[in-house]
């Protein structure tokens, strides 16, 4: 799995692409959680190029979005696959996250 990095303004945006899964949430807990760390108060998380996710990967994305709320952050997903959106719905975590449709939404949504 790739992240690309982008900075939108004061919004920094990840973009997994591949599997998230449990060969590669490390990678994408060190990448997250480092820029929570490092004081990021708004992130963006598109999976325009995520083609599956696991259990540990929402495991991350919840522990995440557990501390940015504990620093007063956002933490917006977006672009998310249908069947990927089908997890989020089963598992109940869309009322957890903003989700949107597209980069510009999820930008709009937490800027």
């Amino acid at each position: 799995m790739d992240i690309a990095e982008h900075q939108e303004g004061a919004i920094m945006v990840l973009a997994p692409s591949g599997r998230l899964d449990s060969n590669s949430c490390k990678q994408m807990e060190d990448c997250l959680l480092g820029h929570i760390g490092q004081g990021a108060s708004a992130i963006v998380v598109d999976f325009v190029d995520l083609a599956f996710i696991s259990s540990a990967g929402l495991r991350v994305l919840l522990m995440g979005a557990k501390r940015m709320k504990k620093s007063g952050g956002k933490l917006a997903l977006c672009a998310l696959d249908p069947n990927i959106l089908d997890v989020f719905k089963v598992s109940g975590f869309d009322r957890i996250f903003t989700i949107s449709e597209n980069r510009a939404e999820a930008l709009q949504a937490i800027g």
